[in-house]
């Protein structure tokens, strides 16, 4: 089934679910309150990222990038009906996450396909999201690499990059600062209607040679949103201008 029923970035309660794909009530709640089920032809994943689910078992989901690293529950195969099921899906595979077992609501992350299967237990799949019919605002055409940082600290720029394209990371620091470039103020909306709706870019606050292995990243202390043309150009030096300097740079050359 190819319809699209769900909004990338947008929250939805379980509750939500049954009602915009018209559950019957005798068939709500049970297993899909386990974490993965299949309605129709359609499957469903509502996975817990960097916190365990509510009953205790902490799999250790988490985005890589753009994709989502995720565990089968508890002795799963990867032989087993239902993971073959959402491996070779006659439907969509909806997925959802949140960063709080005790919240209700989940983020539509989108329409999952498999990229990479672990033949462990649990199960380990990374899913991908491709499907041209969703709009993905966080997934950017380039990326941003210094060549001189491929060597000396090559791994942290690539943990840097990975971060700033995680959708999770991405909405909260949006949520907070809104669509409007950090340095410009130019709005992909405002400018190209429908097309540019949810666009931006997001950029990382902390140099490189300050982010320590263990770092932990705070989208809203050490992330903000800005243009392309922006982010190109605070990346222009290195390190990186702030994005006051840049500010500067443009109120000195209008």
């Amino acid at each position: 089934m190819k319809y699209k029923p769900f909004k990338v970035g947008d929250l939805y309660s379980r509750k939500d679910v049954y009602k915009i794909i018209n559950v019957p009530k005798e068939k709500q709640g049970g297993i899909w309150d386990t974490g993965y089920t299949r309605y129709n032809n359609d499957w469903f994943i509502f996975a817990n990222v960097n916190t365990s689910g509510r009953t205790g078992h902490d799999y250790q989901n988490k985005f890589i990038g753009n994709d989502l690293e995720w565990y089968g529950k508890n002795r799963t195969k990867i032989t087993q009906g239902s993971i073959q099921g959402m491996l070779n899906p006659n439907g969509n595979v909806f997925i959802f996450a949140r960063e709080d077992n005790n919240n209700p609501l989940f983020t539509y992350i989108g329409n999952g396909r498999v990229k990479e299967t672990f033949d462990t237990i649990p199960v380990k799949i990374i899913w991908q999201f491709t499907d041209h019919q969703e709009n993905h605002p966080e997934i950017i055409p380039e990326e941003i690499v210094s060549e001189d940082s491929l060597f000396e600290g090559g791994t942290k720029t690539i943990k840097v990059n990975i971060y700033e394209r995680s959708p999770m990371a991405r909405k909260r620091c949006i949520d907070h600062y809104g669509l409007n470039c950090s340095v410009c103020s130019f709005n992909f909306y405002d400018k190209y209607g429908e097309i540019g709706k949810d666009f931006i870019h997001v950029h990382h606050l902390v140099p490189l040679h300050e982010i320590k292995d263990v770092y932990e990243i705070d989208p809203i202390r050490d992330l903000r949103p800005v243009c392309p043309n922006c982010h190109a150009m605070l990346h222009k030096r290195k390190p990186a201008l702030s994005i006051e300097e840049l500010k500067e740079v443009i109120i000195v050359k209008n």
